[in-house]
């Protein structure tokens, strides 16, 4: 298996930290900014990253490629088995990616700085809010580590770079960072650019 993935790239870092939290081994090709190599142009129509390669089938969209490694390596599974919790950890995966990450992809790659702190005061302005929810539950809607805890942490990691400072009543947001930051696989998942976002 392989994942062709960027270093600093939040999608690519979500499915990193699955295959961490997975022990899957997997050779992991990092891409730099435009210097995408030969075999990423012919296996993705699209030249996007991640890209993952097992075997003959090749997956280039973030969602399908950590929804394909829960089901590929079931242990420890990171999605419930109730249709209907499954459908809302879906739902609240859906608009997260839609929501935060669009915000962040703004801010991270946006020119115009009105824009920019326009989506950096809704990113921080829609985080606070999901205080009551961060307080619920030991990770994010549930008890267990999920795929949702995976999409959600490589957004807090970058919280410093992107330049948002949690207030006090963020209390329970710092508490689930610690708690998601200090996994042994959450480490494992950070690149060496990844890792001085926090120095």
């Amino acid at each position: 298996m392989t994942l062709f993935s960027k270093p600093t790239d939040i999608w690519s870092h979500r499915a990193r930290l699955v295959l961490s939290e997975k022990s899957v081994n997997i050779d992991i090709v990092n891409i730099d900014d435009g210097a995408l190599p030969e075999d990423l142009l012919d296996l993705n129509p699209y030249n996007s990253v991640p890209t993952m390669v097992d075997r003959d089938l090749v997956l280039y969209d973030s969602r399908v490629i950590i929804e394909y490694l829960d089901e590929r390596f079931p242990h420890p599974p990171l999605m419930p088995v109730d249709p209907v919790t499954r459908a809302q950890f879906r739902l609240a995966l859906y608009r997260i990616e839609r929501d935060w990450y669009g915000l962040t992809e703004e801010i991270l790659h946006g020119g115009d700085r009105k824009p920019v702190a326009r989506a950096v005061k809704s990113l921080e302005d829609s985080i606070v809010s999901s205080v009551e929810i961060f307080a619920a539950k030991k990770f994010f809607l549930s008890d267990e580590f999920s795929l949702v805890d995976c999409t959600i942490a490589p957004i807090l990691w970058r919280l410093p770079v992107i330049g948002i400072e949690l207030p006090v009543q963020a209390k329970s947001i710092q508490v689930y960072m610690d708690e998601v930051f200090s996994r042994p696989s959450f480490q494992a998942s950070l690149t060496e650019l990844e890792q001085e976002m926090r120095q």
